[in-house]
């Protein structure tokens, strides 16, 4: 059964990184609109985005900066913080490079998608590298329902396709005001509670603690109507968070369900490209799913509320699986 270890060092670094992103918001707003670094809106998107055009992005620096001062300041306490924290940031300069070719270099999609994957797989890499070389973590993985003995190299494999996957995937969901973030809170509420069973993970009860308390302070600057955008800069810097704290925790496969939003909304794209390619049909209005479900009517702080919602739910669900001595 799931026992906890309480200590106020997750509350602490809620609290911090709340508090320092709510303070960090009226400072960079001003800042972006200075820089012009506005939004654009995509041409095939829901007629009721275009008024979002001009909307400054890259807010995700508004909890990633919060997020790496907080571990800087438990970095003595946990030095194991650091990989965690420069995985999360790798993907951020991905992010912050992407965003900026497209708001500054005015071209819309940014990186090239080839350019996009190698920076990516070299953070991808560079981790799954140093988890395999340095930590226990690299040794075994949680299976629900087997004792399978992953091979070293597959499971190099797989922790490389896993983050390039659920990073995408979380940079899929940033498309409606407060989506992105409102879910990534939930899942790292989930990461928080769950690093509280094991002493051991105390480096992750404080970054996943932050990472939510980030999130909650972003929320501020980014619920209906937004402020502020994340971009690519704070999407993939979430993904690149979530999915290093879960391969550190041995828990890879827990995303699938507590991300399942995260899922969903990748496996909509896929399947609506394959769809079109093959057939030349389309099996949503428009992908990824949340636009789909604001083209059938739906406004869009309703979709909001309801993935949030769903999330929560899966959230339980994973910690019920969790509990049940499975891992």
């Amino acid at each position: 059964m799931l026992t906890f270890s309480l200590t106020s060092e997750h509350i602490i670094a809620f609290a911090a990184a709340f508090v320092l992103a709510l303070i960090a918001g009226p400072i960079l707003l001003p800042f972006l609109r200075r820089l012009k670094f506005g939004q654009t809106v995509r041409d095939d998107g829901p007629q009721t985005h275009l008024k979002k055009m001009g909307t400054p992005t890259i807010g995700g620096l508004i909890f990633i900066i919060p997020l790496t001062l907080t571990s800087i300041y438990f970095y003595q306490s946990y030095p194991q913080i650091v990989p965690v924290l420069m995985s999360t940031l790798g993907f951020a300069a991905v992010g912050f490079i992407d965003d900026f070719i497209k708001v500054v270099k005015k071209r819309k999609d940014g990186l090239f998608a080839s350019q996009k994957t190698f920076f990516q797989l070299i953070v991808c890499v560079s981790f799954a590298f140093y988890v395999m070389r340095y930590t226990e973590a690299g040794s075994s993985i949680v299976i629900p329902f087997t004792n399978i003995i992953i091979q070293p190299w597959i499971y190099f494999i797989f922790i490389v396709l896993f983050m390039y996957f659920f990073t995408n995937a979380v940079n899929l969901t940033d498309g409606l005001d407060g989506l992105c973030a409102g879910v990534t809170l939930v899942v790292a509420i989930f990461f928080t509670i769950v690093s509280l069973t094991n002493g051991e993970w105390g480096y992750i009860k404080v970054f996943s603690a932050a990472i939510a308390g980030g999130c909650l302070g972003f929320l501020a600057f980014n619920i209906h109507p937004a402020k502020v955008f994340m971009g690519d800069t704070g999407s993939l810097a979430l993904g690149g968070a979530l999915t290093s704290i879960a391969v550190m925790m041995r828990m890879p496969l827990i995303l699938f369900l507590v991300g399942g939003i995260y899922l969903i909304e990748a496996i909509s794209v896929i399947l609506q490209v394959a769809s079109f390619k093959l057939t030349g049909k389309r099996i949503f209005k428009m992908a990824p799913i949340h636009h789909h479900f604001e083209l059938k009517g739906w406004k869009e702080t309703k979709v909001v509320a309801v993935f949030i919602i769903a999330t929560v739910l899966l959230a339980i669900a994973s910690l019920i699986v969790i509990g049940s001595d499975l891992f």
